[in-house]
C-alpha cells in the first residue's frame, strides 16, 4: 500500500527534515517487505491567500484517485502505536492501494476536507506545529512497520 503524505508548508532544510528524510527512508526500508509502501510527500502552499479553503482545493489535488484519507487533526481519535499499526494493517489487507495522511496548515484542515476524511486521527489534545507533525507521522509509519514486523524499535 502506497502512501502519501500531504502537508500545508514546505519544509525548509534543517532538523525538522532530516528527520522526516531518516524515517520515511526506515520505513520504505522496512514496509516494503510488509506490502506498505513507499512513501511520498506531497508539499503544497497557497501563495495567494485564500486560507483554509485554498489549502483544502491543493491538498484534494494531492490525494491519489481512490485514495483513503486520514486527516492530522486535534479533534481525532487518539491511538497508541500497536493500534496505528494494526489500522495500517487492516487497510492494506482489505486490498486499499493507497492511503493519504493530511496534515494542514497553521490554521488547521477546512472542515469540509475533514469531513471527507475516513479517519481522524490525533496526537493528543495539545496543538503540534504542522511541521513537527511530519516529523510525528513519518516515526509512527516507521514504528508501526516495525511492530508488524516483530522488531524490536517498539518496546512498549
Amino acid at each position: 500500500m502506497r502512501i502519501t503524505l500531504a502537508a500545508v508548508g514546505r519544509l525548509r532544510a534543517g532538523p525538522e527534515a532530516d528527520l522526516v528524510s531518516e524515517y520515511l527512508t526506515r520505513f520504505d526500508r522496512s514496509g516494503r517487505p510488509l506490502g506498505l509502501g513507499p512513501t511520498r510527500v506531497a508539499e503544497v502552499e497557497d501563495r495567494k491567500g485564500g486560507g483554509m479553503a485554498a489549502e483544502a482545493q491543493l491538498l484534494r489535488a494531492a490525494v491519489p484517485q481512490g485514495a483513503a484519507l486520514w486527516v492530522l487533526d486535534e479533534r481525532g481519535r487518539t491511538l497508541d502505536s500497536p493500534d496505528f499499526a494494526g489500522r495500517l494493517a487492516t487497510l492494506r489487507d482489505d486490498g486499499t492501494r493507497d492511503l493519504c495522511l493530511m496534515i494542514g496548515g497553521a490554521d488547521g484542515l477546512d472542515p469540509e476536507l475533514r469531513a471527507e476524511a475516513g479517519f481522524a486521527l490525533s496526537f493528543g489534545k495539545m496543538v503540534w506545529p504542522h511541521m513537527l507533525v511530519r516529523v510525528m507521522v513519518a516515526e509512527q509509519l516507521y514504528r508501526a512497520a516495525s511492530i508488524l514486523a516483530g522488531a524490536p524499535y517498539h518496546r512498549a
